[in-house]
């Protein structure tokens, strides 16, 4: 493909519009976000009143980064709440919440209340994109929603639902943390360790023994744990690093640098302290 800076802003959305296949798709819409001239959009603006889907989708995902710094980022939020209302397709509507997704820091309590509304939507694409939408947001049915998402049966809307509550807020509570400790039986392993992630976050006074079971059965996946480890920064873990690095010799279920890094750390400041 030739270099997307020699090509005009009207070949690229004639490129995005007319392509059949979704290749180079993200190169074409991320190229006209940077460009933020006006002519680009008044032409998303025209795309997203389509009776087109795909012309719809393309308007709302040059939209939903426009410029840097962001340009009419308030007209563009009050433009995609409007269009929550009357927009059925699910594959619009998730467009839309993504949109919100990365736009989402000034919501009233207003419109948090309406996408907390959208929690019931039959589609799980819908659903996944409102966990988007609402991370970050310190707003009690915010937070309601994502505990209720982090129970969901399909495992993508239940993951970031726990990653929102365990990383992505400052808020600690009983009914989160409780959240997060039912997670830590979750089937998935990845859902457990973003529960456990909060939980150490929030300095819980029972998580080190779950850390140090966890500990025991790492793998190459487990990287979350060993920040985990370094984020709670108790000196009684290091034993167990050090067992584990022994063990690992002969196992090699995980990169030794790894385990090897997160004991000097764990030393380094504690010897500080």
């Amino acid at each position: 493909m030739n270099k997307l800076t020699n090509y005009t802003t009207e070949k690229i959305f004639i490129r995005l519009i007319n392509n059949k296949s979704n290749e180079n798709y993200w190169k074409y819409i991320q190229e006209l976000r940077k460009r933020k001239t006006d002519a680009i959009y008044k032409k998303s603006l025209l795309l997203i009143d389509s009776d087109s889907i795909k012309e719809k989708i393309i308007g709302l995902d040059v939209l939903n980064q426009f410029g840097y710094p962001r340009l009419h980022q308030k007209e563009i939020i009050q433009l995609f709440f409007k269009l929550l209302k009357s927009e059925t397709d699910k594959e619009v509507l998730s467009s839309i919440l993504y949109g919100i997704s990365h736009n989402n820091e000034s919501l009233t309590n207003e419109q948090v209340d309406f996408l907390c509304s959208l929690k019931t939507h039959k589609s799980v694409y819908v659903k996944f994109s409102l966990v988007n939408a609402l991370l970050t947001l310190e707003n009690d049915n915010a937070i309601d929603t994502l505990i209720e998402f982090s129970k969901n049966k399909d495992f993508d809307i239940r993951n970031w639902a726990t990653f929102g509550l365990g990383s992505q807020t400052d808020i600690d509570n009983e009914k989160i943390r409780f959240a997060l400790w039912n997670k830590i039986k979750d089937t998935s392993k990845i859902v457990r360790q973003e529960a456990i992630a909060g939980l150490t976050q929030r300095k819980d006074k029972n998580i080190k023994d779950i850390l140090i079971q966890e500990l025991k059965n790492i793998d190459e996946y487990s990287s979350l744990i060993l920040e985990s480890i370094e984020e709670l920064n108790d000196k009684s873990l290091i034993p167990y690093l050090e067992n584990q690095i022994e063990e690992n010799k002969t196992s090699k279920k995980v990169n030794e640098e790894w385990l090897v890094d997160t004991l000097e750390k764990l030393k380094s400041v504690n010897q500080k302290n």
